[in-house]
C-alpha cells in the first residue's frame, strides 16, 4: 500500500487534481457522468461529481452535467437510475460493462435539489439556478408522490405495492437533506412550497421518533451508510448524533485503514470513508475527521486517482476500478474539511432557517 499521508493541513481539493482529472475523463461531450467509461449511469453519483467538479472550479462541467440532466428528464419528473451495484464481476476484480438494472428510485431522483443549492452557492449564478429549477421542482414533486402519510418515502416507484416496498433509512435521510435544499431554494428564488415543508418535516420526525418504519425488510443495518447518512443529513442534534456514530464506530471503522462498506466484510472503501468524514464535521468531531480523509490517501494508484476500495486482509485494491463518485466524495469531504469555500457547509449543515424544521427542536 502507498502508505503515504500529507503534513501540517489536512487533506485540500487544491490536492486532488489527479481525481478531478479522472471525473472529467469520465464525463462525455452530452455532459453524461457515469461511474467510469461504458458503465451505469444513475442521477445521484452524476449530481456528486458535479458537485465536486463545482467545489474544484470546474465549473462549465458542472454546469454541462446539470444541463445534462435538464435535456434527460422525464415528464413525470424523474430519471431512470441504473443500479450498477448489481453488476456481476468480471475475473475476480473488475464491475461486467453489461447494462445494469434501472429503476425510478426517488432517493436518486430527489438529490440534484442538492447539486443545484450546491452550485448556486459556490457561484451565486442565478440565471442558471432559475433554468434549472423547474426540474427541481417536477423532480422532488415526483419523489413527494411516492411519500407516505407516515413521512415515509419507496425506495422506488416500481416498489410501490409489491412486497418489495420498503423505506430504505439511509436513502430517506438523503431525501431529507434534498427537501431541506429544495426549500433553500425556493426561499432563494420567493417561491412558496408549503407542501414541501410539510414533506420534510414528517420525513423529519419518522426519522427521528420511528425508526421501525424504516428498512422494514431489515437488509440495510449491516451497511454502513444506515449508520451514518442520518446524522450526515441532519437528523439528530450533536449530542444524538455522536451517540449514534459512537455507538457503531468499531463496527465499521478499520482503524488505520477507513470506513468498511458493510460490517460483516473487511473491506474498506473510500466513498463511505469521506462521507463518514462528512458525518463527523456535522457533529463537529474534526480530529477523527482529519484522521480519516488523510486514511483514503492510501488507496490511490501512482498518479493519484482513487481506488474504489481496499480489502484489508488480501490487501489489494478491489475492485479494480475509480469510479467518478468514489473521486468526488473525498473532493467534497475535502472542500468541507478546508471549510473555506462558499460549498463548504453546504453538506454538513442546515441551510434551512430554524423556522423551518421545527420538527427536529
Amino acid at each position: 500500500m502507498d502508505g503515504s499521508f500529507l503534513t501540517g493541513a489536512a487533506l485540500t481539493v487544491a490536492d486532488l487534481r489527479p481525481a478531478v482529472d479522472r471525473i472529467l475523463a469520465i464525463q462525455t461531450e452530452q455532459g453524461a457522468i457515469a461511474w467510469f467509461e461504458n458503465g451505469p449511469w444513475d442521477p445521484w453519483n452524476h449530481v456528486e461529481s458535479a458537485m465536486a467538479l463545482t467545489a474544484a472550479g470546474e465549473l462549465d462541467a458542472a454546469a454541462s452535467a446539470f444541463e445534462y440532466l435538464k435535456n434527460t428528464q422525464r415528464e413525470d419528473g424523474a430519471w431512470l437510475g441504473e443500479y450498477g451495484n448489481c453488476l456481476p464481476m468480471v475475473e475476480r476484480d473488475f464491475i461486467s460493462r453489461e447494462p445494469a438494472p434501472a429503476f425510478l428510485d426517488s432517493n436518486f431522483c430527489a438529490y440534484p435539489a442538492v447539486g443545484l443549492a450546491h452550485f448556486f452557492k459556490a457561484t451565486g449564478d442565478e440565471t442558471r439556478a432559475l433554468r434549472w429549477w423547474p426540474m427541481v421542482e417536477r423532480a422532488l414533486d415526483f419523489v413527494l408522490s411516492l411519500q407516505k402519510q407516515d413521512g415515509t418515502t419507496s425506495w422506488a416507484a416500481e416498489a410501490v405495492g409489491t412486497d418489495e416496498d420498503d423505506a430504505l433509512l439511509a436513502g430517506n435521510a438523503s431525501i431529507l437533506k434534498s427537501l431541506e435544499c429544495g426549500l433553500f431554494l425556493a426561499d432563494m428564488f420567493g417561491r412558496e412550497k408549503p407542501n414541501w415543508r410539510t414533506a420534510h418535516d414528517t420525513l423529519l420526525n419518522a426519522l427521528q421518533k420511528t425508526p421501525e418504519r424504516f428498512d422494514r425488510r431489515q437488509t440495510g443495518a449491516r451497511f454502513a451508510m444506515d449508520w451514518y447518512y442520518p446524522v450526515l443529513a441532519g437528523v439528530f442534534n450533536e449530542a444524538d448524533s455522536l451517540e449514534r456514530l459512537n455507538r457503531s464506530w468499531n463496527r465499521f471503522v478499520i482503524e488505520g485503514h477507513g470506513c468498511r462498506c458493510v460490517s460483516n466484510e473487511p473491506w474498506v472503501t473510500v466513498a463511505e470513508t469521506a462521507e463518514l468524514v462528512l458525518a463527523l464535521l456535522s457533529a463537529n468531531k474534526r480530529a477523527h475527521a482529519e484522521v480519516l480523509l488523510k486514511s483514503t490517501l492510501n488507496i490511490r494508484d501512482e498518479t493519484g486517482v482513487f481506488w474504489m476500495g481496499h480489502q484489508i486482509d488480501e490487501d489489494i485494491y478491489w475492485p479494480r476500478e475509480q469510479p467518478s463518485w468514489t473521486q468526488a466524495a473525498v473532493i467534497l469531504a475535502a472542500d468541507a474539511f478546508e471549510d473555506g469555500s462558499a460549498t463548504s457547509k453546504v453538506l454538513t449543515q442546515a441551510l434551512l432557517k430554524p423556522a423551518a424544521v421545527s420538527a427536529g427542536s
